[in-house]
């Protein structure tokens, strides 16, 4: 039988973590220091919610793939566990 691969390596899974909370981090610190906006500002804050809709997405993309990759495991390896109890 096939040994079923996880989708997403723990590299990838780290580095969806980390865009997310450093976009998150970045736009909390731009904000504690916004006085006035100037125009280059707007682009910074707009640059950084970008950043942040896709840490966002790609959170929850590996965070649903993991889930899925769990539950096919586990699954496969119930259905080895009973062809072994019965051989």
């Amino acid at each position: 039988m096939r040994r079923y691969r996880r989708r997403n390596t723990p590299a990838f899974t780290v580095l969806a973590y980390f865009t997310f909370f450093a976009g998150v981090a970045l736009f909390c610190i731009g904000l504690y220091n916004a006085d006035n906006l100037q125009l280059n500002e707007k682009g910074y804050y707009i640059a950084v919610m970008i950043l942040v809709a896709v840490g966002a997405i790609l959170t929850q993309k590996v965070t649903r793939d993991n889930a899925e990759d769990d539950e096919i495991i586990a699954e496969q390896e119930r259905d080895q566990n009973i062809s072994k109890k019965v051989d």
